[in-house]
């Protein structure tokens, strides 16, 4: 698959903002290009966290128009599809460890008029998703144990990513690849060069040392230069 700059997309995960600021917040990224938002929900049974539901996205869907994505880090993801597609998600992911039915739960977002993508945790191998990737949309790859924001990045992510491309070259499917944790304008690059499509990024976007702006510009200026 040939790409340009232009293909891969930043997102910037709510779970790091300033939740008190939130809408002023997304409206900050909108104005500096961002076009997807990524939202973590946990339930704090599959993952040990607690986070947000579909009012969050709900609530600050007036303030913007950009791409809602929402990874339901649940345990009962079947029983919170509905709620997010009505609050205003545009994409959902949904675990490929915590659900047995995986491509129902895909026909369901996809029938919601959303995109529908599958995810894997660090220790779950790219093979576990050979029969749902034709029907995926997206594929997120987790480089942390998901749950809580602010770790480092798995390197064996990289593998993972480079996994999923060649399949996707070699079955002529198109879904995309994202990523989520620890994304960093340092390992930017390098993630890119792999394959990945959609970066997903907390702690390297809503960093207090700059504003919102002058981290976006960081990150893109980091995946240029996989180009």
């Amino acid at each position: 698959m040939n790409r340009t700059f232009s293909d891969i997309f930043l997102a910037p995960s709510l779970l790091s903002a300033d939740w008190g600021r939130a809408g002023q917040q997304v409206q900050e990224l909108e104005q500096a290009g961002v076009e997807w938002l990524h939202f973590d929900a946990m339930d704090g049974h599959f993952v040990p966290n607690l986070s947000f539901g579909p009012m969050f996205l709900k609530a600050l869907r007036p303030y913007t128009k950009c791409h809602f994505d929402a990874h339901l880090m649940v345990s009962n993801a079947a029983q919170r599809i509905e709620d997010f597609l009505a609050a205003g998600a545009n994409s959902i992911s949904v675990h490929v460890e915590e659900n047995s039915h995986l491509h129902r739960l895909v026909a369901r977002i996809k029938d919601g008029g959303a995109l529908a993508g599958v995810v894997l945790n660090p220790a779950t191998p790219v093979s576990s998703l050979e029969l749902i990737l034709p029907e995926a949309d997206f594929v997120l790859v987790m480089s942390v144990n998901p749950g809580f924001g602010g770790q480092k990045f798995l390197p064996l992510a990289l593998r993972k990513i480079e996994q999923l491309a060649q399949m996707r070259d070699d079955w002529g499917l198109e879904f995309k690849i994202q990523i989520d944790g620890g994304v960093v304008p340092e390992n930017a690059a390098s993630i890119v060069k792999a394959g990945c499509d959609i970066l997903v990024s907390g702690s390297g976007i809503f960093n207090p040392v700059q504003s919102l702006g002058r981290n976006v510009e960081a990150m893109r200026s980091a995946i240029r230069e996989a180009f």
